[in-house]
C-alpha cells in the first residue's frame, strides 16, 4: 500500500504543474509539501531526518552564494547589457548565442550553475528574439549549464555528493566524465546556432528589441518585470529564501523515496537502472545520486548513473534550480518546456546509452 502510494505521489509531482498555474507559479512551496507528505507516507520523517536536512552546510552555502551573487549581479547588470549590445553591433546574434551557451556551460562548474542562469537569462531578455525563440535558447542554455555544472563539486550539489561518497578527488566527476559532457555542451552550442539559423528564417529574429518590444509587448513587459524584480534588492533574498525552500523539499522527497528506491531500483541492473534515472527529471538528481552511488561501484556503472541524471534534468521545469530560474523570469510555462525539453533529453539519453552499452 505504501508503494502504491509513493507512486501515486511521484505522477502528481511530475502532473500537477501542468495542470495548475497556481502550482506552477508556486513550485517551491508544492514540492516542499509534497515532500513532507511522502515522508510522512514512508514512514520516515523524524527530527533525525529533519536535524539531516537543516545540518547539511550545501543548503546555506547554496543559499548565501545566491544571494551574494545575487547583489553582485545587481552591480555588474548595467554594464553586461551595455556589452551585449556592443557585441551584438560586431557578430551576428546565432554566433553570440552559440558562444554564450558554450561559455556559461563550461564556466557554470566554476561560477555555480544559479549564477550561470541569471546571467544567461539576462543576456536572453535582451536578444531580440520572439518569445518561442527565447523558449528554445532558454532550454538548451539550461542543458548547457546542467552539464557543465557538474564538472567540479564547485558547480552544483549532485558533483559534491558523489565526491563525497565515493570519497574521490576534486576533479574525479571532469577525469572520468569530462569527455562526455564537454562534447555535449560543445553540441548544444552548436544546436542553438542551427535553431537560430531557423529561427531567423520563420521571421522569428527581429532587427531590434524595439521592434520585438511593438509585436509582443505584453510578453516582453512580463519579462521586463521579472528581470526587474530579479536585480531588486528584496527580490534576491527572495530568490535565496525560495532556493532554500527548493534544496529542502527536494532533500524531503529523495529521503521519502529512498526506502523505494533501495527497495526497487538500486536492485536493477545498470541498462535497466540507466532508463529509470529519467525520474530525476521531477526529483533532485542530487538525492538520487546519494541513494545510488556507493564506493562499490565501478567507474563504468558511476558514470551511467550520472550521464542519465544529467540528461534527465532539463526534461522538466522541475528537475533543475537552473530550469526554475529560468521559466520564472522568462516566462516560460511547463508545456512550453516540455516541447523541447523532453525530446532533447530523451536524445541524450539514447545517445550515452548507446555510448556506454552498445558501441
Amino acid at each position: 500500500m505504501v508503494d502504491i502510494l509513493l507512486i501515486i505521489i511521484l505522477l502528481l509531482v511530475f502532473i500537477l504543474p501542468f495542470i495548475f498555474r497556481k502550482i506552477e507559479h508556486n513550485l517551491e512551496l508544492f514540492l516542499l509539501i509534497m515532500g513532507l507528505i511522502t515522508t510522512v507516507v514512508s514512514k520516515t520523517l523524524s527530527f533525525h531526518l529533519l536535524g539531516h536536512v537543516f545540518s547539511n552546510y550545501l543548503l546555506y552555502l547554496v543559499t548565501a552564494v545566491v544571494l551574494v551573487m545575487g547583489f553582485v549581479f545587481n552591480l555588474t547588470v548595467s554594464k553586461l547589457k551595455t556589452a551585449i549590445n556592443s557585441i551584438l553591433s560586431k557578430i551576428k546574434i546565432e554566433l553570440f548565442v552559440a558562444l554564450v551557451i558554450l561559455f556559461l556551460g563550461l564556466i557554470s562548474s566554476i561560477i555555480t550553475a544559479i549564477v550561470a542562469t541569471l546571467i544567461l537569462v539576462e543576456i536572453i531578455h535582451l536578444l531580440p528574439l520572439k518569445h518561442q525563440t527565447k523558449v528554445k535558447v532558454a532550454i538548451i542554455g539550461c542543458f548547457s549549464i546542467g552539464f557543465g555544472a557538474a564538472l567540479t563539486p564547485v558547480g552544483e550539489p549532485l558533483s559534491t555528493i558523489v565526491v563525497s561518497s565515493l570519497n574521490a578527488e576534486f576533479l574525479y566527476i571532469l577525469k572520468n566524465l569530462g569527455t562526455y559532457i564537454v562534447p555535449t555542451i560543445i553540441i548544444l552550442s552548436l544546436l542553438s546556432y542551427f535553431i537560430l539559423l531557423y529561427e531567423r528564417k520563420r521571421g522569428c529574429i527581429l532587427p531590434t528589441y524595439e521592434e520585438l518590444l511593438t509585436e509582443e509587448e505584453d510578453i516582453v513587459k512580463a519579462e521586463e518585470r521579472a528581470i526587474l524584480a530579479a536585480e531588486a534588492k528584496k527580490d534576491v533574498v527572495l530568490r535565496a529564501g525560495k532556493i532554500f525552500m527548493f534544496i529542502v523539499a527536494l532533500e524531503l522527497l529523495g529521503s521519502g523515496f529512498k526506502p523505494f528506491i533501495d527497495k526497487y531500483v538500486v536492485k536493477l541492473g545498470d541498462k535497466l537502472l540507466f532508463w529509470i534515472n529519467i525520474i530525476s527529471a521531477a526529483l533532485d538528481n542530487a538525492t538520487i545520486a546519494a541513494a545510488e552511488i556507493t564506493p562499490s561501484l565501478s567507474t563504468g556503472q558511476v558514470k551511467a548513473i550520472l550521464l542519465s541524471l544529467l540528461a534527465s534534468g532539463g526534461i522538466l521545469i522541475q528537475g533543475n534550480i537552473p530550469n526554475i530560474i529560468a521559466a520564472n523570469k522568462l516566462e516560460i510555462k511547463s508545456k512550453e518546456w516540455v516541447k523541447l525539453g523532453l525530446p532533447l533529453g530523451l536524445i541524450f539519453l539514447l545517445a550515452f546509452y548507446l555510448l556506454l552499452f552498445v558501441v
